[in-house]
């Protein structure tokens, strides 16, 4: 952004002095030079306090690692990847049969016990049998609808669906194979449906006059030459430079990092952000503008238009 104000400036330059025919001498090239940086210098120092921007610009979004509760055969897979799927939809289904056969089972033992049950409370009535038969018996009823609640929990588990709306990735799951209640063997990553929140990480001292609601604009790569409307919608309280966290060696000085970005959540609100369905983690430029000296933020507009049209010539930063 910088560079191109100075570019700017130099072609302005050379404009002016062919047109007009000034001779080139130890007074005029001076005098452009010091004029450039006292007016490149000023306009910088203006735009950078009341109309921040940001080179780094990044899309985040959330993953679910999608992990059985249970152990068992993977019988059919109906999801499709990158289809767009409904909280709720089946995502794999596991082989119920082992599962309803134990709940099928427990359900007989139960029956059994509460006919035990009912003949112990008979005998107890009439003074033949003791107490404490009585509450075994009490107890191995209670034992088995425990363990029938947690089978049919198990029976329910083996349809695993979607936790939210999203879509699955690089899906290799297959019918046949085992899925394990593992933490680090996921049978399949869950993308979470992206909303238009963008991260830009900007110079702390550029942040003294932003506030949520500021208007702003991001720049993709992956849409040269597309200024997409944006708002910023919170500030993060912390910055990752100055975490600490619980440990027994004491902070040294040699361990300091760089000093660091604040990062800002800008919220697309252009209502064409919805048709271009780019892939997650896209990246970019953004420019918040404050209500500050508004007249250089029609500057700071221009320069981010330039940037987003060089996209066609260096798409790679």
């Amino acid at each position: 952004m910088d560079l191109l104000l100075i570019l700017t400036y130099t072609a302005l330059c050379v404009a002016v002095f062919k047109i007009f025919r000034i001779p080139l001498n130890k007074w005029t090239v001076p005098t452009a030079v010091l004029g450039g940086v006292v007016l490149i210098g000023g306009l910088l120092l203006i735009m950078n306090y009341n109309h921040p921007y940001s080179e780094v610009v990044r899309q985040y979004y959330t993953t679910t690692p999608m992990i059985p509760d249970i152990k068992g055969r993977i019988i059919d897979v109906p999801v499709q990847q990158n289809q767009p799927l409904e909280a709720g939809d089946v995502l794999f289904k596991i082989d119920p049969e082992p599962f309803e056969d134990k709940v099928e089972g427990l359900e007989g033992e139960i029956a059994a016990a509460k006919k035990d049950l009912k003949r112990a409370e008979e005998l107890f009535a009439k003074k033949l049998g003791s107490e404490r038969d009585l509450d075994q018996t009490r107890a191995k009823v209670d034992d088995l609808n425990a363990q029938l609640e947690d089978a049919r929990y198990d029976l329910e588990q083996t349809v695993v669906t979607a936790p939210d709306d999203g879509f699955v990735t690089q899906q290799t799951l297959r019918p046949g194979m085992m899925a394990l209640p593992l933490s680090m063997r996921p049978v399949m990553t869950f993308v979470h449906k992206q909303e238009g929140i963008y991260i830009g990480w900007f110079r702390q001292n550029s942040l003294l006059r932003l506030k949520k609601g500021d208007a702003a604009e991001v720049v993709l790569d992956s849409l040269p030459g597309v200024i997409l409307s944006a708002e910023v919608d919170f500030v993060f309280p912390a910055i990752g430079e100055g975490q600490l966290q619980p440990g027994a060696d004491f902070m040294r000085f040699d361990q300091q990092k760089s000093p660091g970005r604040d990062a800002v959540a800008l919220r697309i609100t252009d209502p064409r952000y919805a048709e271009y369905r780019l892939p997650g983690g896209r990246f970019g430029q953004a420019a918040v503008y404050t209500e500050h000296f508004n007249h250089v933020g029609i500057l700071r507009k221009v320069l981010l238009r330039m940037a987003a049209w060089m996209n066609y010539v260096f798409p790679l930063h």
